[in-house]
């Protein structure tokens, strides 16, 4: 079946790009990790060169299986997950989706998680080796810690810029660019986003899925197969609009990619304005493939309604 893509109407903006720390941006909207895909999956609904760059699933050092079915299920205004991370492994994605990305003229932030401050380092060394072919390079650090201090490293300030400097060690001869993906199910992300920057994270993504449960009242068994997931969508929008507020405020200067329930431009423009620099669209894609292009398009609908010329316009604008 042939899919209608949808077309960009930026050149109609007089709005500039942005840049996250030393990323230079052409659009301010990015795919959100594991929503898109290692690769070209969203390409058949839209032009992915058009918008500012996409951020694949996350990826482990090697092949991972990922937890049991059934994986993803409805919620109100979202969706609840527990995929695990499934994913071929950095060296075949590498060899596979890497020069398919590449061919599509597509920006490509890759994305790394692991269960030790080893695992990172191994993923990170994997992944400095590319070079220039990817621009940044997003540390999911929302992963359970196997290690023996327990609970999800992002909850732990000291174990997340641990985590950081390894990679930094790793990555710091390929000049690769590093961005600290962050969890909201913490009071204390402000600590650990100052952790991280300390460690020598350019960027903060924010934010991750927030902890959840659903269960069929039919069998009172969870509707996942691993039992709780991660909730995710339109519902957690105030959440992650409220930690980037918080950040921003306690963390001037720190360049931001905001996430979290964006469905519409008028939430990515929200999210600009309390203190992102760029804005990655995710769940939203699942209902709708070319979301991210919507979004965008929508974007600039509003600031020529507005006479926006500037994104650094609406930039931090909550806060001035």
């Amino acid at each position: 079946m042939k899919h209608r893509r949808l077309r960009s109407f930026a050149r109609q903006s007089m709005c500039d790009g942005v840049g996250v720390g030393s990323v230079h941006l052409s659009q301010p909207i990015l795919t959100a990790s594991g929503t898109a895909g290692h690769g070209v999956e969203l390409g058949k609904y839209f032009d992915m060169s058009q918008i500012g760059a996409t951020v694949v699933k996350s990826l482990f050092a090697e092949q991972w299986p990922g937890n049991p079915a059934p994986r993803v299920h409805p919620a109100p205004a979202g969706m609840i997950n527990a995929v695990g991370l499934q994913g071929p492994g950095i060296a075949a994605w590498a060899e596979h989706d890497l020069p398919q990305l590449e061919q599509a003229n597509t920006k490509v932030v890759a994305s790394i998680w692991g269960r030790s401050i080893q695992e990172y380092a191994q993923a990170a060394q994997m992944m400095a080796v590319l070079g220039k072919r990817i621009i940044a390079l997003e540390v999911n650090l929302s992963c359970p810690n196997l290690e023996d201090r327990g609970g999800i490293i992002s909850h732990d300030a000291l174990l997340s810029a641990e985590v950081i400097n390894a990679v930094m060690v790793e990555c710091r001869l390929s000049g690769i660019p590093i961005w600290a993906k962050l969890s909201p199910n913490t009071d204390r992300v402000i600590e650990v986003a100052s952790a991280v920057v300390e460690a020598g994270a350019e960027a903060l993504t924010l934010v991750n899925t927030l902890l959840g449960l659903l269960v069929d009242p039919e069998t009172a068994k969870p509707v996942l197969g691993n039992g709780g997931g991660g909730l995710s969508g339109r519902a957690i929008h105030p959440v992650a609009l409220r930690t980037v507020y918080d950040v921003r405020k306690a963390l001037s200067s720190v360049p931001i990619v905001g996430v979290g329930g964006v469905s519409s431009g008028a939430q990515a423009i929200a999210m600009m304005q309390v203190g992102a620099s760029a804005v990655q669209v995710g769940t939203a894609s699942f209902a709708r493939p070319d979301a991210p292009m919507m979004v965008l398009n929508q974007m600039h609908a509003w600031a020529k309604k507005h006479g926006v010329t500037s994104w650094s316009d609406v930039i931090n604008q909550a806060h001035r």
